[in-house]
């Protein structure tokens, strides 16, 4: 009875996997603070892929960290970058897998942030824009279906909107990362990816997360400039967000349940303190229930093999 007349339901067509994919050999391997995640080097990236298609997770999203870094985040544009081949290898391969690449610098730079810096050191909006533009034509280039914009510039979604069509993809889509939070959650990620900021951190355009208000406000400037999904990250300290957001704008709505949020279930589950299935299926069904048409999540793989 319980399940008949339940309201809400997790698809794992509505779960996407993020994947990390490495450049140099010496830096695969597990995740310290992510137990069960990886970064794969490419081949075992594309077999991560298939794996993940054969149980029934169709979407993606990719992260890449190069073999080298520079002040202008050179590789992440690069025809032969990480994430462009990898990205090659698994259309390849897998067809109909939805290939999402993240389209930030944070990766790339060798001072971890997430655009280019001017003279005084600060983030140069305009000149990050501009970067990013190029990045996502080569990653159109390399068969991404999805870019998935995550740096919280001003004015990028309809930059990139522009370059994508002007180099003939169109049909390439854009999910941005509209209302992404100044947040604790992310440092396992950030160990994951090398993508700590040497200096200072991302508050001057991360968001701030006492704010509710302007989330809407960004999320409407990105729906105006032409996103077709738009984004709350992290997810479980923003339900109130994903929430308000669902009920203000008829777009695609995805939230990401974020490295740290994954670590804290983990440790707790480990510890015992935690019964890690229930947990898990709680948390993804609550950000479906606040209004998530997409859930991105380091625990899909895990969920997919339980209820495929």
């Amino acid at each position: 009875m319980r399940s008949l007349v339940r309201e809400h339901r997790l698809a794992i067509e509505q779960l996407v996997q993020p994947l990390f994919v490495v450049e140099r050999r010496e830096d695969a391997g597990a995740i310290e603070a992510m137990p069960g995640i990886a970064r794969f080097e490419l081949e075992r990236a594309v077999d991560e892929a298939r794996e993940l298609h054969a149980l029934g997770l169709r979407s993606l999203l990719l992260f890449g960290i190069p073999a080298s870094k520079d002040a202008g985040a050179t590789s992440a544009y690069a025809p032969d970058g990480i994430v462009q081949r990898c990205a090659r290898a698994i259309k390849s391969e897998i067809p109909d897998m939805l290939v999402v690449a993240d389209l930030c610098c944070c990766e790339y730079t060798d001072h971890g942030h997430c655009g280019i810096l001017n003279a005084r050191g600060d983030v140069d909006n305009d000149a990050t824009v501009s970067l990013l533009s190029a990045i996502a034509t080569t990653y159109a280039q390399a068969g991404v279906d999805v870019v998935a914009p995550s740096d919280m510039m001003d004015g990028r979604v309809a930059a990139i909107r522009t370059a994508l069509d002007a180099a003939g993809a169109s049909d390439v889509a854009i999910m941005a990362y509209s209302a992404k939070y100044a947040s604790a959650f992310y440092g396992p990620f950030r160990e994951a990816a090398g993508s700590s900021p040497r200096f200072g951190d991302r508050r001057s355009y991360q968001m701030d997360p006492p704010n509710a208000r302007e989330a809407m406000r960004e999320i409407a400037l990105d729906v105006a400039q032409g996103a077709d999904i738009v984004m709350v990250k992290p997810g479980l300290p923003y339900l109130d967000v994903l929430r308000a957001a669902r009920e203000r704008f008829d777009v695609p709505l995805a939230v990401y349940n974020v490295s740290g949020e994954y670590a804290m279930l983990k440790a707790a589950a480990q510890r015992g303190w935690l019964e890690e299935e229930r947990a898990v299926e709680e948390i993804l069904t609550s950000f479906v229930r606040a209004g998530a048409d997409i859930v991105i999540s380091y625990f899909a793989k895990e969920y997919a093999r339980r209820h495929g």
